[in-house]
């Protein structure tokens, strides 16, 4: 079997990436409203209002069908970027398609720019946007496989010092390992946690550290990686990260919390994980929020801080988190998580999608303007690939504008 196709069989085309996100937030419940709104020293924050970001979505349009070249990135999930010292946007994408693009009509007589099914499909891709426009994609995969049967989905970047203390700035890259499962692993066994350290300007690979290996954890549903989304507040930078519970037929996964020092990512002794009631390099972490029957969330979702508040972005609860993002906030990164706020429906193409993946851009952010992006997939899994080659629009990300205002 060839190995693009190996990689479709084993992946679903990204679908499993998307399973395992919206059946978090389809499941996610919510915490008693109004509990604890008086407690701490911020003001509670909600989506106040929110608009298309239509020119940022337009822009990844243009790139993906931009037919120039055929090693390029023309559609992917995942979504998060770095602002690069240079000025420059780095892009990180998890399932990646490559190869050409042809304009409408496709081979079915529709209005839609499509793809051959024997379009290249990478595990992760990285694109580079300067002054707004997308200009090059670096050769991809650009973090090749561990092992046969695993791969690695980038999440969170920044930018930090070498190690604590220097002067010198390095890229780092935190990975999610997964290996190839059965049912009802069909988006992969949750791995390990690594850092990629990537050299500047050139974002050369350098070297790839594992800071937290779960193989040793037998249940794979109590598994944690983190990195979906990151937060510097002072000298730390706190990691969030989830694990895998609605796998063992728990109706949430949870949401959990380490810190490490600037510069101190890619290094494993660095990292400190909240323990329920401690700061500590020595046991398990505990959940900040979720308890595997009412709350928790998706396994991919964003926090920011505003004005001494920490907000909490993901899909929302019920049925409504195939399409609605909704928030949490609270005044410190270990809790106590309040919420969730009032939901908002981006816009979706027409067909079986959804929705999933809600990562905020700070990089793209100011003036009490947060830009959002937000992943798009086919529902369907047994015709993913073939709705994603008809219709190549549908596996890109999209963008809203957001302004958090006081919640009442």
């Amino acid at each position: 079997m060839p190995e693009d196709a190996q990689a479709r069989r084993r992946t679903g085309t990204g679908v499993g990436l998307l399973l395992a996100l919206v059946l978090g937030a389809v499941l996610i419940s919510a915490l008693p409203d109004g509990d604890g709104r008086d407690s701490g020293d911020c003001t509670p924050l909600t989506v106040g209002s929110w608009s298309a970001n239509d020119r940022l979505t337009a822009e990844f349009a243009r790139y993906g069908d931009d037919g120039a070249r055929g090693d390029d990135w023309t559609g992917g999930d995942g979504t998060h970027s770095v602002r690069l010292p240079d000025g420059r946007l780095l892009w990180l994408f998890s399932d990646t398609y490559l190869g050409q693009v042809y304009g409408p009509p496709n081979p079915f007589g529709e209005s839609y720019a499509w793809r051959d099914t024997t379009a290249p499909l990478v595990r992760n891709s990285a694109v580079l946007m300067r002054d707004g426009r997308l200009e090059s994609t670096l050769p991809a995969p650009l973090f090749p496989d561990p092992a046969p049967n695993q791969w690695r989905w980038p999440v969170a970047a920044r930018v930090e010092p070498r190690s604590p203390g220097s002067y010198e700035q390095v890229v780092r890259v935190l990975l999610w390992v997964r290996t190839a499962g059965q049912y009802p692993w069909i988006y992969g066994v949750p791995t390990a946690t690594e850092v990629a350290t990537l050299s500047l300007p050139d974002l050369r690979v350098e070297s790839i550290t594992t800071v937290l290996d779960e193989q040793r954890v037998e249940d794979p549903s109590r598994r944690v990686l983190f990195g979906t989304t990151l937060v510097e507040d002072g000298e730390w930078t706190y990691v969030f990260g989830g694990d895998d519970g609605r796998a063992a037929s728990r109706s949430a996964s949870s949401a959990y919390v380490a810190r490490v020092p600037q510069g101190g990512l890619a290094e494993p002794g660095a990292w400190e994980y909240w323990d329920g009631s401690a700061w500590t390099t020595g046991a398990r972490p505990r959940p900040v929020l979720g308890d595997g029957r009412r709350t928790g969330v998706g396994s991919a979702f964003s926090v920011v801080r505003q004005d001494g508040t920490y907000v909490l972005l993901t899909m929302a609860a019920g049925t409504k988190g195939l399409a609605a993002v909704t928030s949490y906030w609270a005044c410190s990164p270990t809790g106590p998580w309040h919420g969730p706020e009032k939901d908002f429906t981006p816009s979706l193409p027409s067909g079986q999608v959804a929705a999933y993946n809600p990562q905020a851009h700070l990089e793209l952010s100011g003036g009490g303007r947060l830009v959002l992006s937000y992943d798009v997939n086919w529902l369907e899994t047994a015709v993913a690939s073939a709705q994603l080659n008809r219709n190549v629009s549908l596996y890109r990300p999209r963008f809203v504008t957001l302004r958090l205002t006081p919640a009442r």
